[in-house]
This record gives C-alpha cells, sequence and structure tokens, in this order.
C-alpha cells in the first residue's frame, strides 16, 4: 500500500482529522498553528482560531462541535462563527485540547494535556446530553480516542505509556468496568498517536515518530502497517463516498529543518472499509 499527499500545507502539528459524511468533506486542525483546514476538489479553506484548536465532531450539515483549549465551541462552517457549548478547564492555562472524537450514542469524548505535555496534568471527558463529565484524570497525552462498531468498547491511549487501553462501555456508553491493555507497544518502543476504528473492528493507530500507521486486529494483533512521508504521524480518518479512503495527519513540532514531507496530510488506500463517523447530539 502506497501513500500519496492529499494536503501539502505545511502544520507544525497536524490532528483530529474528521470526514463529514453529510458533506462529504475532510476537516483537520493544525493545533499550533490555532487553525481549521479543509478542502473542496481544489478549493482550500482554512478558518483561524486565537487559541489552540485539536479536535472535532459533526452536529448537522452546517455545524461542527470544535474543541479549543477553553470550551467546546460550535462552529458554523460557512460563516466561520462559533458560540461556547460548555466550558473545558477553562480556567486551567496550563491545559489545552488534544485527541477527541463523537461516540456511537452522541456523545463527544474530548482529552486535555498539559500545553508542555506537564505529567498528568491532563484528562478525558465526555460530553453527553448537556453536561461534560471526567472520565479518566491524571493523563500526559489522551489520544487513540475511538469506538467498536458496536458502541460497546471505547479505546484510548495516553502516549508517554506506549499503551491502547480498551474499555467496556455500558448501553448508553458510559464506562463499565476498569480499562484493561489492548496493545502494548513498550517492547517495540513506539508511540501511539490517534487512532480509528474500521468497519470491522480493527483499530488503525498513527505511531508518532515511526511514519506509519498500523491496523490491529479486535484481539489486539498486529495485522499490518502503511509507511507515510512524515515520521510524526499524528491520526488517521476514513472518508470518501464509500469510506474507503484513508487520510493521515502528520506534524513538524519538535523536528531540526523538517522537509516538505513533515507536516503535510497524507492519503492511502487501507484495503478496508471505515465507519462513518457518528453525529453530535447538542
Amino acid at each position: 500500500m502506497k501513500f500519496e499527499v492529499f494536503d501539502n500545507r505545511l502544520c507544525e502539528l497536524g490532528e483530529g482529522p474528521l470526514w463529514h459524511p453529510v458533506r462529504e468533506q475532510f476537516f483537520w486542525f493544525d493545533i499550533m498553528g490555532k487553525r481549521l483546514l479543509s478542502r473542496v476538489g481544489a478549493r482550500l479553506l482554512s478558518w483561524s482560531f486565537d487559541e489552540h484548536v485539536s479536535a472535532a465532531g459533526w452536529i448537522d450539515r452546517e455545524t461542527l462541535l470544535i474543541a479549543t483549549e477553553t470550551a467546546l465551541r460550535r462552529f458554523d462552517i460557512e460563516s466561520g462563527a462559533h458560540e461556547p457549548v460548555t466550558r473545558l478547564e477553562a480556567d486551567d492555562p496550563v491545559t489545552r485540547s488534544n485527541d477527541g472524537r463523537a461516540d456511537p450514542m452522541g456523545g463527544f469524548w474530548i482529552g486535555t494535556m498539559g500545553k508542555a505535555a506537564e505529567p498528568g496534568a491532563g484528562a478525558i471527558y465526555r460530553f453527553y446530553q448537556g453536561a461534560l463529565e471526567p472520565l479518566f484524570p491524571e493523563i500526559t497525552i489522551p489520544n487513540s480516542i475511538c469506538f467498536s462498531p458496536d458502541g460497546r468498547r471505547a479505546y484510548f491511549a495516553d502516549t508517554p505509556s506506549r499503551c491502547i487501553r480498551v474499555q467496556t462501555l455500558d448501553s448508553e456508553g458510559w464506562p463499565e468496568g476498569a480499562p484493561e491493555v489492548f496493545v502494548d507497544l513498550s517492547d517495540e518502543g513506539l508511540n501511539p498517536d490517534g487512532s480509528v476504528v474500521d468497519a470491522e473492528g480493527g483499530l488503525w493507530n498513527a505511531q508518532w515518530g515511526a511514519g506509519r500507521v498500523a491496523r490491529y486486529l479486535p484481539d489486539g494483533r498486529f495485522d499490518r502497517a502503511v509507511a507515510l512521508g512524515g515520521r510524526h504521524a499524528s491520526c488517521p480518518a476514513f472518508g470518501g463516498p464509500d469510506l474507503r479512503r484513508m487520510i493521515v495527519t502528520t506534524a513538524r513540532e519538535g523536528m531540526r529543518d523538517p522537509d516538505a514531507a513533515q507536516g503535510v496530510v497524507y492519503e492511502v488506500d487501507p484495503g478496508v472499509c471505515g465507519q462513518a463517523e457518528h453525529r453530535v447530539v447538542v
């Protein structure tokens, strides 16, 4: 499986790719550049913010829910106007939002972290039925938030631990019992960044510093990996009319003299169909 460049605009920290299934349009973020980006054919789109932005879910055709460093915000795609839905660690200047994704029940999971990756400064929350509830405290770099096709398993990682964890969910999407290790990448020295689950239940994990996105079967066994031109792979997303395209964001953050392959968005053929992104109920 080969990669090609989907969008060559350079992102310091590309993250949070999302396929809007109604608009049939990819969106993604440059966290450090405080930008939301998209494209429609050859038309390049970009929106700037006055604080870090990192993840999104879709509410309806015209509206996204966007995670910023201080809030979850309702964002109008056409006008660029946005307004707060709920505060997110707004009184803590140390932290910002990071990885997030809508769950099958209409909720939205969002992680926070220290802007300098301060150990244990972040957490993972769930926004559901108008309330933001903490799920997992003392997280350093929250990543890999994604869900199984049946909606009864959630995945997440604290990247420095080099483990992706799996959490059983109840019928309303709340954690049931304690999370368990799904994949331990410590022996390989791999750093799990963002993930997405395909229609067969395979988890695709972007691996920071390794220049690849790797697929793990529902029982945690390694299946295959796709190499990328960008060394700091950060998050994959399925999209396209048949959900058989995958884009992967990358980053230039922390690199000395990065070349033009770093920080762009790549496209690969994953050879499997993805899941449609779930709608956020606000």
